[in-house]
């Protein structure tokens, strides 16, 4: 994997969320963000992660960072999972995979004695200049937003 790195300038991205609806990294320009990929909706890490970010949507948007998430599930999928949970931002749906390998995080993992590829659970901080800033490698699904804000010692 060659995964982005702080100072890399994140890939300019096109993509539909859960309602249909195009979402550009360009149409974050002046704002941080937070760009979560994870692996599959509707699974318990990623549903913990997911609530997270949800649960403090409004702290973390007074605090200046829009959210974008992305997994390889389909539209409808995405849109199932933000309507079960309530989620109040965007999931893309890179079902070709183009985004999540741009962001280098397409590659092989190990789960239960088995090795396959598939995407690694990253979040990417994205200033409004479209340069990463952060990247958490090792997420803490269930407190990622105290994570986010610890690093920018908010």
């Amino acid at each position: 994997m060659n995964t982005l790195s702080p100072g890399d300038k994140a890939p300019e991205f096109t993509g539909t969320d859960q309602s249909g609806n195009t979402v550009r990294l360009s149409d974050f320009s002046g704002s941080k963000l937070i760009v979560y990929f994870y692996p599959k909706d509707n699974t318990p890490g990623c549903t913990a992660e997911a609530c997270n970010l949800r649960d403090n949507y409004s702290l973390l948007m007074e605090k200046g960072f829009r959210i974008v998430g992305v997994s390889a599930d389909s539209v409808k999928s995405h849109k199932g999972f933000a309507e079960k949970f309530d989620l109040p931002f965007p999931l893309i749906a890179d079902t070709e995979k183009q985004i999540i390998k741009a962001f280098g995080i397409w590659g092989p993992k190990k789960f239960m004695g088995r090795t396959f590829d598939g995407i690694h659970r990253y979040t990417f901080v994205i200033d409004g200049n479209g340069v990463v800033e952060k990247v958490f490698d090792k997420v803490d699904t269930k407190n990622h937003t105290e994570q986010i804000l610890k690093e920018y010692k908010l």
